[in-house]
């Protein structure tokens, strides 16, 4: 066997090799988004019915709550981004972050200085490498997140916002995760969790002429009532935003280690072409080399004779 056929085999089953990887990864990432569906299935009955009972103890009392009520000299805003913890999810996390600074871009020129958590620990080291400040991040439970998980981070989050901000609190919580389309389409987007947008939360003026809220008795008060009700509204949203999130990178995953599978079938087929022709060349010198000495020899033998 030539130098040259020796290098494309070894090729061939280096890729291979890869290929085998690759496609169970795929099919691993395409069970997990089965289940990643489901889990954001199930959580959207509970954070719709706990934003229409926000929505109502918002708009039907005149209570004034501070995570309901806007500041006008908002000076700090707290950015949390959502990214994955392992990498081979192609522009996953990169999207993401590219969002994440449009928006820090944004409130800096709206005078804002921006906070920043990180969820995932793509971000943690995109933000690390570049030497930014990161006020606290979580990491280890990006593909499969958890409501203990969603609580933990909205708890960092409404303690800063309560916070005064002459001792490092902030005045606004804005969240980028991504959302999760198809299996095809996830879009990185960002979305302000409080102050709480009330025309949002209640779907707009067409929906708030439209739908009829239940009357309410607040005991012990309305603003008691936000008291427990908004924490919880923003551990809702954060936990949907994670499962979103959860839900894209297993499908971005899967798309591209496809890619990746389908790049190894055409380099092997690739490769196994170039082998054959190097094979072929080696078959037809020799077999040169064979016709040539046959012919020397009965040239010798003639002139012998």
């Amino acid at each position: 066997m030539g130098a040259q056929l020796r290098v494309y085999k070894r090729r061939i089953r280096s890729v291979s090799a890869t290929k085998k990887i690759t496609k169970a990864m795929e099919m691993i990432s395409a069970s997990r988004i089965v289940k990643a569906q489901r889990a954001v299935a199930a959580s959207t009955p509970y954070a719709s019915e706990l934003t229409r009972a926000v929505t109502a103890v918002a708009t039907r009392s005149n209570a004034k709550h501070p995570l309901t009520t806007e500041n006008p000299d908002a000076v700090r805003a707290a950015v949390l981004v959502v990214t994955a913890d392992r990498g081979l999810a192609g522009g996953y996390s990169s999207n993401a972050l590219k969002t994440a600074a449009v928006l820090t871009e944004r409130l800096r020129a709206e005078g804002k200085e921006v906070v920043s958590y990180i969820v995932g620990r793509k971000g943690v080291a995109y933000y690390n490498f570049r030497g930014r400040e990161v006020a606290q991040s979580w990491t280890g439970f990006s593909d499969k997140p958890t409501y203990g998980d969603a609580k933990a981070v909205a708890s960092a989050l409404i303690k800063a916002f309560t916070t005064e901000t002459a001792d490092g609190g902030v005045d606004e919580l804005h969240i980028v995760s991504t959302e999760f389309v198809s299996m095809l389409t996830q879009n990185a987007v960002d979305a302000r969790l409080l102050p709480l947008h009330l025309d949002e939360v209640g779907g707009g003026e067409e929906t708030s002429r439209t739908e009829v809220f239940p009357l309410y008795d607040f005991e012990p008060s309305a603003e008691g009532v936000l008291d427990a009700l908004l924490p919880r509204y923003v551990e809702s949203r954060i936990y949907n935003a994670l499962l979103q999130s959860a839900a894209s990178e297993h499908a971005a995953r899967r798309r591209a280690m496809k890619s990746a599978t389908d790049n190894a079938e055409e380099l092997i087929k690739s490769l196994t072409r170039l082998a054959n022709s190097a094979r072929q060349a080696e078959i037809t010198q020799e077999i040169s080399e064979i016709v040539g000495g046959a012919n020397a020899l009965a040239d010798a033998s003639a002139g012998s004779d």
